[in-house]
């Protein structure tokens, strides 16, 4: 039983068809390991199990009648605590938001439940999501089950958490600064961010009928990126309003073989350098691909300046993020930024403008945007895959210390603690997919996940490479101690 807790999700309902284990069995499984094992780690914050196992036990009788309830039939999941599931709550870590109890499921939630899955609980968050950590004043600190004294990162670091540690079969989280990717770096697992607008984000929200903001996407997370494909399908297409109009068409993967690719290798940056063990293991990515005789290249760049990327993302992201923020923070904000030396284009000042950027400036940031799209457009003419690194460097100590005062060490240098959002911002920015991968340990232990990037709408592309990836060197391995 214990090596079925860390199968696929499409090997578990696999094994569920062909009676090889019961729906019911399988999801007190995960329970039992839920309560044995999560009290250290903390990833699933809210619990359903007795909802789970009616569900559970009517996927059995389908079964029995030979109804197939679709691809992920039987499948218990856990998922992010910011999704919507009736009857639980969804603060997103905020205090204020503490009893704020859905009343129904949410639209991603009800799509999961459609394709057969049911679900054990929600897992944690940082506070409002906004954190390379997953900790709040409602639910604690999550740690990481490869060590955890470190974070399994944020924003859907219980969602990371609860896969590797083997706590359900599948999950989804959300990201706008890498909130998929970086945790399924830091625990070893898969992560898909989807191009923006792929996956309505309904239902993953505090309060009901808010718009899809710029920048942030849904999706899922796996132990596989076989799991990832059927999951993208799942989430994926437009709400009821809006399939009146219009229908998804994602175009397939493209290719059969890995040689057939032309991929580009960026395992590091002067404007964000990463560790060295972090930047060789791009590198030998390329030099499997090599081998197998695929193109590839370590100087094919986007044409675009990087700085000035980069801050265009912090401006579009600092506007999304501080939205919500009270009159008297934005007060603040605004005699600050009135305080600036008008040539500081640093990304504190870049950030402290944001906050109270007119309409009109933002229209502005967001045609630089559009001219980065561009770049990118073009740059996927000649090239199918790009390669580079999540974050600069495996799982970090626990750091709750104010954000100011922060710094993650990188190769013995200490460096700013937002600095690590230029990996998965760039491609947050420009809309475009990407599947974080796993690629083996580091040499602590902790492991170390690598981004596979394509074109706007290739998302099958990223996630059809990452399980071909897997064939040469390996994929999902669970951390030791959980057996």
């Amino acid at each position: 039983m214990t090596d079925v807790a860390f199968l696929t999700a499409l090997e578990l309902a696999a094994k569920i068809r062909a009676g090889e284990i019961s729906s019911t069995e399988l999801t007190r499984h995960y329970i039992n390991r839920i309560e044995r094992y999560d009290g250290k780690i903390n990833a699933v914050v809210v619990r359903i199990f007795d909802e789970a196992l009616e569900q559970a036990a009517a996927a059995d009788r389908a079964l029995a009648d030979g109804r197939d309830l679709g691809p992920l039939h039987g499948v218990p999941m856990t998922i992010k605590e910011s999704y919507v599931i009736a009857g639980t709550p969804s603060t997103w870590g905020i205090e204020a938001f503490r009893n704020n109890v859905a009343a129904k499921d949410g639209l991603s939630v009800r799509r999961f439940k459609d394709a057969g899955a049911h679900f054990l609980g929600k897992t944690n968050v940082p506070t409002n999501l906004a954190d390379f950590q997953s900790y709040n004043p409602i639910y604690g600190t999550t740690g990481n089950p490869w060590d955890t004294d470190r974070t399994p990162g944020g924003s859907s670091g219980g969602s990371a958490a609860a896969l590797a540690a083997g706590f359900c079969g599948l999950e989804a989280g959300s990201d706008i600064g890498g909130s998929i990717r970086n945790p399924a770096h830091f625990c070893g697992v898969y992560g898909h961010k989807p191009t923006y607008g792929v996956i309505p984000m309904s239902g993953h929200e505090l309060v009901p009928n808010v718009p899809d903001a710029d920048l942030a996407v849904c999706g899922p997370l796996a132990r596989g990126a076989d799991d990832l494909r059927v999951a993208l399908g799942i989430m994926s297409g437009p709400t009821a309003r809006d399939a009146v109009g219009w229908k998804l068409d994602l175009p397939a993967a493209g290719f059969e073989r890995l040689s057939e690719l032309r991929v580009a290798v960026w395992p590091t940056d002067e404007a964000a350098p990463v560790a060295t063990e972090v930047a060789d293991r791009v590198v030998m990515i390329g030099e499997v691909l090599a081998r197998l005789g695929a193109t590839v290249s370590d100087t094919a760049r986007p044409a675009f300046d990087v700085a000035n990327a980069h801050r265009t993302y912090q401006t579009l992201l600092t506007s999304v993020m501080s939205a919500a923020l009270p009159e008297p923070q934005v007060a603040e904000a605004r005699a600050a930024a009135e305080a600036l030396d008008p040539a500081d284009d640093s990304i504190a000042a870049v950030q402290t403008r944001a906050v109270v950027l007119p309409h009109r400036d933002w229209i502005r940031t967001n045609l630089a945007r559009e001219k980065l799209r561009l770049a990118w457009q073009a740059f996927f003419e000649d090239w199918d895959i790009l390669l580079c690194p999540q974050m600069a460097t495996p799982a970090f100590p626990h750091d709750h210390r104010p954000f100011e005062e922060r710094t993650i060490t990188v190769d013995n240098e200490e460096q700013a603690y937002w600095k690590q959002l230029f990996w998965a911002g760039m491609i947050v920015n420009a809309y475009l997919p990407s599947t974080v991968f796993p690629t083996g340990p580091s040499r602590e232990g902790l492991p170390i996940g690598v981004q596979a990037v394509s074109a706007q709408y290739r998302d099958y592309r990223t996630i059809e490479f990452a399980r071909l990836i897997a064939e040469e060197i390996g994929g999902f391995v669970p951390p030791p101690g959980y057996g």
